[in-house]
């Protein structure tokens, strides 16, 4: 009986570094930093969401009443982003039905409403930045983190079209991606409404990768609606049990042992 609560006990610590790596996209991304306390920035990831996606992904656990929890009004939700309802209180379903999806794509797309969750923040802004041209591909569209993907890029006219490089016999170039694996060396083909790059410190970003960084912190918060007010509860619970507790509970230990000391 020991011995096999032992096997148990190995089998689950052994399993919880490939569950980490599944949540974590299992790969080397650029990192992307999130603020779901910025209000803008998720209410302009909602916008692309709504308008951008959920033509062809649901959120099926997500309501559109919770958008209320990013400083929208019931009358801006109804106004702005809702198109396949007239209830607040119903979750979001794409426009497109499951069978047409999977006739179209080959698969039906599938939700995000737990995506951040289940890929990571970093491979998703990574997708959502690594689309290219492939016209082997029935889309006409690739991906580098997601090879032979079956989604077009929802956004080209915003990021632009990029190519990857071909060599002087028709393949493919690849480039190291800086740990050890490799990725399509890629080029611009043309720019879109959001190319221009600015330069912060030593980052170059694009008004692309901004607006990518909108759409993931939308998802990443969509997948704990709650998080910011457990994270508010919880740091009214952090100062009452230093301010209130600690104090009382030191007070208490002191007049508990004054006699044995």
């Amino acid at each position: 009986m020991k011995k096999t609560w032992k096997k148990h006990l190995a089998a689950l610590l052994l399993a919880a570094p490939i569950g980490f790596a599944s949540a974590s996209g299992g790969g080397h991304y650029e990192h992307v930093e999130l603020n779901h306390g910025d209000q803008v920035s998720l209410q302009r990831g909602a916008q692309i969401f709504v308008n951008y996606c959920l033509s062809c992904h649901s959120a099926s656990a997500m309501r559109y009443n919770r958008l209320r929890d990013i400083g929208l009004s019931e009358d801006e939700i109804k106004k702005n982003l809702m198109f396949t309802t007239d209830k607040v209180g119903n979750v979001m379903q794409a426009h497109m039905s499951p069978a047409d999806a999977k006739k179209w794509f080959g698969a039906a797309p599938p939700d995000l409403t737990l995506i951040a969750r289940s890929k990571g923040t970093d491979y998703l802004y990574a997708y959502l930045r690594g689309f290219y041209q492939d016209p082997t591909r029935p889309t006409g569209w690739n991906n580098v983190v997601f090879d032979k993907v079956g989604m077009p890029h929802a956004l080209w006219e915003q990021q632009g079209i990029q190519a990857v490089k071909l060599d002087n016999k028709g393949m493919p170039v690849m480039k190291d991606d800086g740990h050890g694996g490799h990725v399509p060396d890629l080029y611009w083909v043309s720019t879109g409404s959001m190319t221009r790059m600015t330069k912060s410190g030593n980052v170059v970003t694009t008004e692309y990768d901004n607006y990518a960084r909108d759409l993931v912190n939308f998802l990443s918060y969509m997948g704990e609606p709650a998080q910011l007010e457990r994270k508010r509860i919880g740091y009214g619970v952090l100062i009452f049990l230093l301010a209130i507790m600690l104090p009382l509970a030191y007070f208490l230990k002191k007049e508990y042992w004054k006699d044995v000391h």
